[in-house]
């Protein structure tokens, strides 16, 4: 079972990320989206790059260097990453943070689709089974009031950051032989930095020290750590499988707002819950089946 341990690595992304929905939503209170979504890509760099430089004390790693070939990717990958977080906050501060954490499993949609049409990755008949049925909940999700059908902004903010981050993780799949560390620091920094400079351009910082201090701690956990542990998983597993794995994070995501905000969501939540469950089993399983067969033929 060769690659056992990059299954890992992918739950241990998506535990982690899964934090993240449901303490933003409360710093929405204090902090605007764009700072926060600034805040959380810095603490994710800046954590990284501390364990960077510690890294490089106290051992020899040695992973390719970055070419000119990588280049369009880094720029691409830094550019969706200052859209994706902060169209995530925009939309978590106008939906319920249970849904939004369910609608994160859009990614699992858009990474496969990109994965298929631009750098043609296989998609197995049960990751198609699951993409359909992934959709489908998403699209209940995003109903606001299933009386009158009317459909929620905030979701559709929502499902534009999955769509943006399914892109963003194929391009970062051409960076996963790099050092996978170095690749969570420069995201991190500059996409940071660049939502930060959007952040001052609006008026919209919010000078609160231990808002802020608490914020980077919360980007280093649920987006520095998640994302070397994707980024690492990714190496072996492609795109398409680690955000298969993935597909855990909103389901805890989901479980921690229940438990924090204790507010009975409407009933397509739990429509939605069944049939995103169903569909992330059949993208799960698929992905367990494919690593066995790559192992089992090593």
């Amino acid at each position: 079972m060769k690659f056992n341990k990059y299954i890992i690595f992918a739950i241990l992304a998506a535990i982690l990320y899964a934090i993240s929905t449901p303490v933003a939503k409360i710093l929405l209170a204090d902090l605007s989206p764009t700072f926060i979504a600034s805040l959380l890509y810095l603490g994710a760099g800046l954590g990284m790059a501390v364990i960077g430089y510690i890294r490089k004390k106290t051992t020899n790693h040695t992973y390719l260097k970055f070419t000119k070939n990588e280049i369009l990717p880094i720029i691409g990958m830094i550019l969706l990453d200052v859209l994706a977080p902060i169209m995530l906050m925009i939309g978590l501060n106008l939906s319920n943070p249970e849904n939004v954490a369910l609608l994160n499993n859009f990614e699992i949609v858009a990474t496969s689709l990109f994965a298929f049409f631009i750098f043609k990755e296989v998609i197995p008949k049960r990751l198609r089974i699951a993409i359909v049925l992934i959709t489908i909940a998403s699209m209940i999700l995003s109903v606001e009031d299933l009386r009158a059908f009317e459909f929620s902004i905030g979701s559709l903010f929502v499902v534009v950051a999955a769509i943006s981050w399914g892109l963003e993780n194929n391009l970062t799949r051409r960076l996963s032989f790099n050092d996978p560390l170095m690749v969570v620091v420069i995201k991190g920094i500059f996409s940071g930095l660049a939502s930060l400079l959007i952040a001052i351009v609006l008026g919209v910082v919010t000078l609160d020290i231990k808002l802020i201090l608490f914020t980077l701690l919360l980007g280093f956990v649920a987006y520095g750590l998640s994302i070397f542990f994707y980024v690492t998983a990714q190496r072996e597993l492609g795109a398409a499988k680690t955000s298969a794995f993935y597909a855990f994070a909103p389901f805890v995501g989901a479980m921690l707002s229940l438990a924090i905000f204790q507010e009975l969501p409407q009933i397509n939540f739990f429509i939605a819950l069944v049939i995103m469950g169903v569909g992330s089993y059949y993208a799960a399983t698929e992905a367990k089946k494919k690593i066995e067969e790559v192992a089992i033929s090593t």
